[in-house]
């Protein structure tokens, strides 16, 4: 518990055996209430890692998608009741040290969810981020900024916590499964109206870490402009985007797991 809420951790699991274990012991467990993995069908001990840590685990049983993972991840931790919820990536690539502050600005405002910029300390490159990946990062945040009216430094971190509101109140079932999900997200935070905080967030790219290959990034930063004309067109009344509309399809914590399996043994 922080401050009279509860919190929970859900990190979205692929090939993340040689790293769970490193990110889950950096973990504040005197604040965080909930550990939650959920496994996309891990060709690795990702699972059995997970199991001995004695965490709930959840587990699909063939590969879904980054954006189904997150779906899966935040139904179960508004089932488990949490107030806050954070999604830490288990390949040790962002530092679970901040958990605490992204927690405090949630439970104690003035936002509604809270981003972990890798951009915001200038030290993104010096963290082995690659060259093209630092471009890209840069233009699309502009492009993103000018369509959306905001005003991020990025929106392509996977350091991100959410308060119980935005999470039940965003129509996030009718958002994409794959790696677009996060972007889609956000503008669907920003057109709903909710406050949105950054924190400097130290990244680490190495061999273990988990990274989507050239061509999976060009198609997902296709996806990125797509996501981003859709919010400008639904922000200027010039359409109506049909994941923008907050009578879409939301996540039901009180339906039967989707998941294929579930372990809790903590």
């Amino acid at each position: 518990m922080f401050h009279g809420k509860k919190i929970a951790v859900v990190m979205p699991a692929y090939n993340a055996a040689r790293t769970l274990e490193q990110t889950y012991r950096e973990i504040p467990l005197d604040l965080v209430d909930e550990v939650i993995v959920t496994d996309d069908a891990s060709g690795d001990e990702t699972v059995e890692v997970a199991r001995r840590l004695g965490l709930r685990t959840l587990v699909h049983a063939t590969n879904r998608g980054y954006g189904a993972n997150q779906k899966t991840c935040y139904t179960e931790a508004l089932r488990r009741g949490a107030d806050v919820t954070i999604m830490l990536h288990p390949d040790y690539q962002y530092t679970p040290k901040l958990l605490p502050a992204m927690i405090g600005l949630i439970t104690d405002g003035p936002f509604d969810a809270v981003l972990g910029s890798r951009i915001l300390g200038g030290d993104a490159l010096a963290g082995g981020m690659p060259v093209y990946k630092y471009i890209a990062n840069r233009l699309l945040t502009v492009i993103q900024n000018l369509l959306t009216g905001a005003k991020l430094s990025e929106y392509h971190t996977g350091y991100r916590a959410f308060s119980r509101e935005v999470l039940e109140t965003l129509p996030l079932l009718e958002n994409s499964d794959d790696f677009v999900f996060d972007n889609q997200m956000l503008a669907q935070i920003l057109l709903a109206g909710f406050k949105i905080g950054e924190v400097s967030c130290p990244t680490a790219y190495f061999k273990e870490a988990s990274s989507i290959n050239f061509r999976r990034s060009v198609r997902y930063g296709f996806g990125v402009l797509k996501t981003s004309l859709d919010a400008f067109l639904q922000r200027k009344r010039l359409a109506k985007i049909h994941y923008f509309d907050l009578d879409g399809e939301r996540l039901d914590p009180s339906a039967p797991s989707q998941s294929d399996e579930v372990t809790s043994l903590g």
